[in-house]
């Protein structure tokens, strides 16, 4: 394994590089995580190929100079500084990192050969995030919250009490914003990756057209992102997109799962 750091614009990002396979394959680390996480997969995956993962903005040991906005013309300059321009790779995505692999997919197609998706975002509008990040009076009231979240904070508990809300998601929620410095990157984070928004419609007639296989893993149990968004995407392509269910959480990025999700990698 060996830690690299290129310099990209005004920028410095880091990324791991495991294996020595003749193959490439991306990996997109998930809100809050960093490319290390991607690690579990070496042993099983090294021989076939080589595995860079990056550490997004606002994560992990990568310097973003360049404002809140990061965009997939910015990944695909970052790609084509790591790996020859115009060779084909493969993706493996987890969390948000999914909805980014998704992305890249949509843009450019000819490049992939294949995905495995584990708890992707993306798959569905995501209306909070889309206010917050998309509008200029949702961004607005975002910031507001982030600086003094009490009143979000007051209507989740009550809608507690009312059995309105996830007890997990109350928990994800607090892990969030109870900290002024986890709120501060929370907000520069969700800004920054805004334009990760997959078309799905667009999406899925680009997997069939150009026949790429994508297998998507969810965990059953998973409160934050649900595997039914994964199902509904699958209808009437069911011959490139495959989903699989397992006894578990939103947590797949552990070395028990490890073996299954490389199994699908080297179908």
């Amino acid at each position: 394994m060996e830690t690299h750091f290129i310099a990209y614009r005004n920028s410095s990002i880091h990324y791991k590089q495991m294996g020595n396979g003749p193959e490439w394959l991306f990996c997109f680390h998930g809100y809050g995580e960093k490319g290390r996480s991607f690690e579990i997969f070496e042993p099983l995956l090294g021989e076939d190929y080589t595995l860079i993962a990056l550490d997004f903005p606002f994560h992990g040991k990568t310097d973003w100079q360049e404002g809140l906005l990061f965009d997939t013309a910015d990944l695909i300059e970052i790609i084509n500084l790591i790996k020859p321009e115009e060779q084909p790779m493969s993706l493996l995505g987890y969390s948000m990192g999914g909805r980014v692999a998704l992305q890249l997919l949509q843009t450019i197609p000819h490049q992939i050969k294949k995905m495995v998706l584990v708890a992707p975002d993306g798959l569905h509008k995501n209306k909070w995030q889309w206010l917050s990040t998309k509008t200029k009076i949702g961004n607005q009231l975002f910031a507001y919250t982030m600086r003094k979240p009490d009143w979000v904070m007051g209507f989740m508990h009550i809608a507690d009490k009312l059995g309105l809300l996830n007890k997990s998601i109350l928990k994800f929620v607090h892990y969030y914003l109870d900290d002024a410095e986890q709120r501060s990157i929370l907000y520069r984070r969700w800004t920054t990756m805004r334009k990760f928004r997959p078309d799905l419609v667009l999406l899925k007639k680009i997997i069939i057209k150009n026949k790429i296989p994508i297998h998507l893993i969810f965990g059953r149990y998973d409160r934050v992102i649900l595997s039914k968004h994964g199902f509904t995407f699958s209808k009437n392509a069911k011959a490139y997109i495959k989903v699989t269910e397992i006894e578990a959480g939103h947590l797949l990025l552990r070395e028990k799962y490890a073996p299954l999700i490389s199994q699908l990698l080297v179908w």
